[in-house]
């Protein structure tokens, strides 16, 4: 693994990660507090999560300037 991740191919793709997927799992964990989830069964949990994005992509949005005032 470690060959592969110092290849050039493996860090340009490793270097990649950083600015697409995780800043968002780390903002929704720390910033929002997720670190659990208060709700039981797979579905209730999915609502949950699916609702802690929204809020996290509304933010976004907002942040840019992006939400049109309706």
């Amino acid at each position: 693994m470690k060959h592969r991740v110092d290849s050039p191919k493996g860090k340009q793709i490793y270097s990649h990660r950083m600015s697409v997927v995780e800043p968002v799992f780390g903002n929704i964990g720390t910033t929002k507090r997720l670190n659990r989830f208060i709700l039981r069964g797979k579905k209730k949990v999915q609502s949950q999560w699916q609702l802690y994005c929204l809020v996290h992509n509304i933010e976004e949005l907002a942040n840019y300037g992006q939400l049109a005032a309706s």
